[in-house]
């Protein structure tokens, strides 16, 4: 089973050094890409300052095997990679990285939005928003 989990944000040349490495996989046609950013949200005249990214781990690493199994037998992808935040991540950062790859455009697409919609609705992953005051909040995913 494969840990989608980061401490922290997910930093720009990760992600970039994950897309370079599938240059040399030349069966791949089409790549899809999901970054989620933390943005800086106005709630109560109180501005969003980061996200503090909790999960229950092991429940949470289990139904992603069974969220990407499905994926792979849907959607005829060559690779799939998957990481999401844990603990504190500033506004402006990376807290979901999505990274999709199939020989042709359609599945590629159609199976990283799925991914994403899947992982907000059935991960047990919760952000609580921390705002300028350091006041908090649960997050809720829509």
């Amino acid at each position: 089973m494969k840990n989608i989990f980061t401490r922290g944000p997910i930093s720009a040349q990760f992600i970039a050094d994950s897309i370079a490495k599938h240059s040399s996989k030349q069966g791949i046609g089409a790549h899809s890409i999901f970054l989620g950013q933390v943005r800086a949200d106005r709630v109560e005249e109180k501005k969003v300052k980061a996200i503090d990214y909790s999960a229950y781990e092991e429940m949470a690493l289990e139904k992603m095997h069974v969220i990407r199994e499905a994926i792979f037998e849907q959607y005829n992808l060559i690779c799939m990679h998957i990481h999401h935040s844990l603990g504190s991540v500033q506004t402006g950062e990376i807290c979901l990285f999505v990274f999709t790859s199939s020989v042709h455009r359609r599945d590629a697409i159609d199976a990283c939005n799925e991914v994403v919609e899947r992982i907000k609705k059935e991960l047990p992953i919760w952000g609580k928003e921390i705002f300028e005051d350091e006041d908090a909040r649960w997050k809720v995913n829509v």
